[in-house]
């Protein structure tokens, strides 16, 4: 019965992400907290299980993503290089730090930040390109800080790097596919991140590896994959501009639940 559930949402979350191009982190992290909190899972540490296995989830649906933009040339990866080290580094710290806070803590920093990155995304606002990249230590500190908040909303980070690489010049379609490709590593540390910081927690669910729920995870997986393509078909058949806000507006919702659950 969950296992079809997931894989309906995993569905859903693969449609949107090849709509809107929307990694499904944010979007599945409230999801999967209300499905873990009514099967009871680990009732301590379900914010960190829907974490985990979001996270996890964008390994492999970013992976796909930066194949097809690699293949089309739409990936610049000096930037890659330059900007991947801090945002490694900053998710490594955010997961593994996430095992010593609390539930409530979690829930409300996740909102938090996905009240900002829906913000921006319902305003539409796209920052006036003509500034050049910065030095090699302004990005890795911007990197270090968005490494940092993707680790808390296990995202791969684009709603952050896309508008910054905008700024610097990058025409959109590099910046979309070279901030899918900062994604994949970011998401990887993260994933490990949060396996180790619960490795040894007690109580966690049978098919567990570390916080990440194997079950939900396989199943978002097979079934995001599936989906994916459909979505990005309709994109150029589709008002995106308007289903991003509406996009927005759900994110908004699922935010608000999530802290109203916790709190």
């Amino acid at each position: 019965m969950w296992l079809i559930a997931y894989a309906l949402t995993g569905a859903v979350v693969g449609f949107l992400a090849g709509l809107l191009g929307i990694g499904g982190g944010m979007t599945l992290v409230p999801v999967f907290s209300a499905m873990f909190q009514a099967q009871s899972l680990s009732v301590d540490h379900t914010v960190h299980l829907a974490l985990a296995t979001a996270m996890a989830s964008v390994v492999f649906t970013s992976s796909s993503s930066v194949l097809a933009h690699h293949r089309l040339g739409s990936v610049d990866w000096s930037i890659v290089r330059r900007m991947a080290p801090g945002m490694v580094a900053g998710s490594l710290l955010s997961t593994l730090a996430a095992g010593w806070l609390s539930q409530r803590v979690l829930a409300l920093g996740f909102a938090l930040i996905v009240y900002g990155g829906a913000t921006q995304m319902l305003l539409g606002r796209k920052p006036a390109p003509g500034r050049t990249l910065p030095g090699p230590l302004p990005m890795t500190a911007l990197g270090l800080g968005i490494g940092v908040i993707c680790g808390l909303v296990s995202a791969g980070g684009a709603f952050l790097t896309v508008p910054l690489m905008l700024a610097w010049g990058v025409a959109m379609r590099m910046a979309i596919g070279t901030a899918a490709a900062v994604g994949v590593p970011v998401a990887v540390v993260g994933m490990a991140g949060y396996v180790i910081s619960g490795w040894r927690v007690p109580n966690l669910p049978e098919y567990s590896l570390g916080f990440v729920y194997l079950p939900a995870l396989l199943a978002i997986v097979a079934a995001s994959v599936l989906t994916a393509p459909f979505g990005a078909r309709l994109a150029h058949k589709l008002p995106v501009a308007t289903m991003k806000r509406v996009f927005a507006l759900l994110l908004y919702l699922l935010a608000t639940k999530m802290v109203v659950s916790y709190w």
